[in-house]
């Protein structure tokens, strides 16, 4: 009820890219590959809400559209239909350069295969991200760097290149390196897959670590055991959610 004297306030106008709570949302996700037999529906009709904080794994069979759904939300593909909406920015909007952009300061990336500089120290390994995004004071990135590194319990290699050490610490560098401009979130693609199972719950544990301190972490897995150790698991088989 509206006392005397008085007007109520202006209700403000809801933002269509205002994401209900969530960091991330999938709206109606549609992914189509032109192939030789005629279109290919890679993702047919993804919604899907994450939270700021959720530790969220993406798991199913090989072919379920897994590795499209991360290629879409990291902004290295276009859906072909439907809206990704990612801490208030439409993604879907952006063309290849604006995204590319907005990945290096917003997402940190994680592959399986590492994807390390051979010919950098692990050290440079990270301080290119910075450099690349202009993120850091550029006479604090080493130090930073140091602290990642510190972080994920392999300062003491910062100096050698990624051939003197274990496929388990070049992941851990991985880690570190997206970590480099402090994005919200960390998505990483089976960055277990070339692990032995010991080492594998050892960077488990670091990504367990990470989203306690805030971050927002989706991984990529057809392994259900290492799925099992995020908070939330999102099921996919035949470009769609079965279970979330």
């Amino acid at each position: 009820m509206q006392l005397p004297g008085t007007q109520l306030a202006p209700q403000p106008t809801r933002d269509p890219n205002q994401l209900n709570g969530s960091l991330i949302e999938l709206r109606n996700l549609v992914k189509h590959y032109k192939t030789a037999a005629g279109d290919f529906p890679a993702l047919k009709g993804i919604n899907l809400q994450v939270a700021r904080g959720d530790f969220v794994a993406i798991y199913g069979k090989s072919g379920a559209g897994k590795s499209t759904l991360i290629n879409l939300i990291t902004g290295i593909d276009n859906p072909t239909s439907g809206e990704i909406v990612i801490d208030r920015t439409p993604l879907h909007t952006l063309n290849e350069d604006q995204r590319s952009r907005w990945r290096g300061k917003n997402l940190g990336i994680v592959f399986q295969f590492f994807q390390l500089l051979p010919s950098l120290t692990l050290i440079e390994n990270i301080t290119l991200t910075m450099d690349f995004c202009n993120t850091y004071p550029l006479k604090e990135r080493k130090a930073r760097a140091l602290q990642l590194l510190d972080r994920v319990g392999i300062a003491q290699h910062a100096y050698k290149t990624p051939s003197k050490i274990s496929g388990g610490q070049q992941q851990r560098v991985a880690i570190a390196r997206a970590l480099a401009n402090d994005p919200p979130v960390i998505v990483a693609d089976e960055p277990t897959g070339n692990l032995d199972s010991r080492t594998a719950h050892e960077i488990f544990d670091l990504f367990s670590s990470l989203v306690e301190h805030g971050k927002t972490l989706l991984v990529v897995t057809h392994d259900k055991e290492i799925a099992s150790r995020a908070t939330r698991i999102v099921e996919m088989a035949d470009g769609a959610i079965i279970t979330a």
